[in-house]
């Protein structure tokens, strides 16, 4: 989670959002601190050359009848949100991840909403979330979205996304981070780095992505991942009024989804500018290609107005987050003890999210104490 300062603008590495209600979140994070900013429960689906907003009945009633008559899904469609959105929010958070496995589209398939609502909204929605059009991640993390997007809301932390991590190191002593260290191999109670330094201590947690964890540690940890690409644009002003999500329900086209983050936080830009982020769902080998497509089809969607805009930055991301498809969370928690002295943590070990991310670091944590605690107990000293 990372945000860079460009041109005056904050750019968080790939379009995220935080949710507040990820309860691990709650329970570790300063949110006044952060000053969240929050988008609008629902979105603007480009469908037919116009824009159509879908929100959320239950926290916004009078703006989700205008919703009723969109041609984003049947009103049948509309009423099978209501369904499933009461099936997510049933029980704990824990009994969801042990609901029947299959993909996400089959689960939206069987919960009988249609092709056209799959398509024109489910499909840049999660796909968004999921970084997979083919909405072939695992049914479970469906349900965890679902339940998360109910009961909370997506924000923007006013220094961008960054501050969420910069705010767990404020609590370390000064100097326990070494940044541009690459670690090159891992050993019970040492790591080896690329100048050849060699850090020992009485344990090692590996906490990086999959792919670098299999490098390390061997290729029984799934490596497979999604990725994206991300760019932004300097606009005169917004072409849209209102902190929310655009989708594209028209499936063609680069774009999956955009917002203006300086409507919602105002903070990421600087004052009489607004930023545009645009999210790709794939990875570009042609960078100057895939601005000139994106570009044109924000020209069909907003008007000339699009001439004027300024190509800030484009980040592509080829693991952005670990690849879920069934059976990947059948057990919904893997083990974080890899060998003795060794422990492994990321979101790749629960869920790919942040709650997954944080509770595989909890999960860690708590593991290693408790195996030193038994191991100072057994030798009868203590360190």
């Amino acid at each position: 989670m990372r945000t860079d300062l460009v041109e005056g603008f904050r750019l968080d590495r790939g379009f995220q959002v935080f949710l507040t209600s990820y309860p691990e979140a709650k329970s570790v994070l300063d949110y006044e601190a952060l000053r969240l900013k929050s988008f609008l429960p629902g979105a603007l689906v480009r469908y037919g050359g116009r824009f159509h907003e879908l929100t959320d009945p239950w926290r916004r009633p009078f703006a989700a009848l205008q919703s009723l008559r969109s041609p984003i899904g049947s009103l049948a469609d509309k009423l099978r949100v209501g369904r499933f959105r009461a099936q997510s929010l049933r029980g704990t958070l824990e009994d969801r991840f042990r609901d029947p496995e299959t993909t996400s589209l089959r689960a939206l398939q069987d919960a009988g909403f249609s092709v056209e609502m799959i398509d024109r909204f489910f499909r840049p929605f999660l796909g968004g979330i999921f970084l997979d059009p083919d909405l072939q991640t695992s049914s479970r993390m469906l349900n965890f979205v679902f339940r998360m997007f109910s009961l909370g809301k997506a924000c923007l932390p006013a220094e961008g996304m960054e501050a969420i991590p910069r705010q767990l190191a404020a609590g370390l002593q000064p100097g326990s981070i070494h940044f541009g260290s690459q670690v090159i191999r891992v050993q019970s109670g040492s790591v080896t780095l690329a100048n050849g330094e060699t850090l020992h201590g009485q344990a090692v947690v590996v906490c990086v992505d999959g792919q670098t964890a299999a490098d390390l540690l061997g290729d029984t940890i799934s490596s497979a991942g999604q990725g994206t690409t991300c760019l932004y644009f300097s606009a005169p002003c917004s072409p849209i009024i209102q902190p929310i999500l655009v989708l594209n329900g028209e499936g063609r086209g680069p774009i999956n989804n955009l917002c203006i983050p300086t409507v919602a936080a105002p903070s990421y830009g600087p004052g009489g500018k607004s930023l545009v982020s645009v999210t790709v769902l794939s990875i570009t080998n042609d960078p100057p290609r895939l601005v000139a497509e994106v570009r044109q089809q924000l020209g069909e969607w907003f008007g000339t107005a699009v001439e004027k805009w300024h190509h800030v930055r484009t980040y592509s991301i080829p693991y952005a987050l670990p690849a879920q498809f069934p059976p990947a969370l059948s057990l919904p928690e893997r083990p974080v003890r890899w060998q003795p002295g060794i422990y492994v943590c990321g979101d790749h070990r629960d869920n790919a999210s942040i709650q997954g991310a944080m509770v595989s670091g909890r999960r860690t944590a708590e593991a290693l104490l408790k195996d030193l605690r038994w191991t100072t107990r057994s030798s009868g000293s203590y360190s």
